[in-house]
């Protein structure tokens, strides 16, 4: 019994590691803070300083955007406009459905039938912003987020992304010079998370968006860049928390769906859930215990009905002088 125990626990801790291993990353994207790397506003100069001219620029003076064509929603236009006023000796590029299907057969041809085959339109818009940063450098800015004041300050920063809630990182706006290690290990890491999963907002968010941006990073960290592949991290209030923030939010998250809702009602009680899970874990480990014991025991009776019925009594020769005889030695209880 001590045996069969040992073997249980032992295939449910390998069972239980596995699936740990699996998750690991994303378990703690939940206890990072992002503060060993964050952009803090005492290393800002404030709008129209004249600090900001001291400030070395790193990062091209490219604004991108993307969209399926040319016609901007009039939602967005106000925030689109603000930026490109604010920002008048940056150059502007949008790129449309089919200027990014064209950039990436003519600079990443490997990476073309894996852009072709994306199921939903936002997996390509995610991946273009990827690319275009790695390839020309620059600043992305997603068409719902409008600029509150030049962007200047951020151009001294290798590379730049933006904290999000409740964790990780986001994809909405963005800064890198052309090159940047961690882009590049982003390009490079899409194919290998292009999966399938039960709802579309997983889907999307693990394979090209927020989410698999974050696992990306905590891997990239994990290699100890130095300064110059270092990725700083704009925090909520230099984002679009203030009057003096950079952003402004406008309405977007056009492709949410209604799996979405369940997604953020699960973001926002996931201490709940966890709790949940580790007791659903339990029960599903006491079952199994039980399958486990009912197998052992059912094996037990079989064995032993078995040895009774194969049994047969033993008998001894015994041999004086010239006779022979035989002694019965050992008699089964059921003979």
């Amino acid at each position: 019994m001590r045996r069969g125990l040992a073997i249980f626990l032992i295939i449910n801790c390998l069972i239980v590691a596995f699936l740990v291993r699996s998750v690991f990353t994303l378990i703690t994207l939940l206890f990072e803070d992002a503060s060993a790397d964050a952009i803090h506003r005492s290393e800002i100069p404030a709008p129209n300083s004249p600090l900001i001219d001291t400030r070395p620029q790193l990062i091209p003076k490219i604004i991108h955007q993307t969209y399926k064509n040319e016609s901007i929603p009039g939602h967005w236009k106000v925030a689109q406009q603000s930026c490109i006023d604010l920002h008048s000796d940056y150059e502007y590029k949008l790129w449309t459905d089919e200027k990014s299907r064209e950039f990436i057969a003519a600079e990443y041809p490997w990476f073309l039938d894996t852009f072709d085959n994306y199921r939903w339109p936002i997996q390509r818009a995610d991946a273009i912003r990827y690319f275009i940063l790695a390839h020309y450098g620059g600043v992305y800015i997603d068409l719902d987020d409008g600029c509150r004041r030049r962007l200047d300050p951020l151009l001294s920063y290798n590379a730049w992304v933006r904290r999000t809630a409740p964790t990780g990182i986001s994809n909405d706006a963005m800064g890198a010079v052309p090159r940047h290690p961690f882009f590049l290990h982003v390009i490079e890491s899409l194919q290998s998370y292009n999966r399938q999963w039960v709802l579309p907002y997983i889907t999307i968010m693990y394979s090209t968006g927020p989410l698999f941006l974050s696992v990306i990073w905590k891997e990239y960290m994990a290699l100890e860049p130095n300064e110059a592949g270092r990725v700083r991290i704009l925090m909520p209030d230099e984002y679009n928390k203030h009057a003096w923030s950079f952003f402004q939010h406008y309405r977007g998250s056009s492709w949410h769906g209604k799996d979405a809702k369940l997604i953020f009602w699960m973001g926002g009680h996931w201490m709940l859930l966890t709790a949940v899970g580790f007791m659903l874990a339990g029960v599903v480990g006491l079952c199994l215990w039980w399958v486990y014991g009912r197998i052992l025991l059912l094996s037990a009776h079989r064995y032993q009905s078995g040895s009774k019925r194969l049994r047969i009594p033993l008998w001894r020769r015994q041999s004086a002088k010239s006779k022979v005889s035989y002694e019965l030695v050992q008699r089964p209880d059921n003979v």
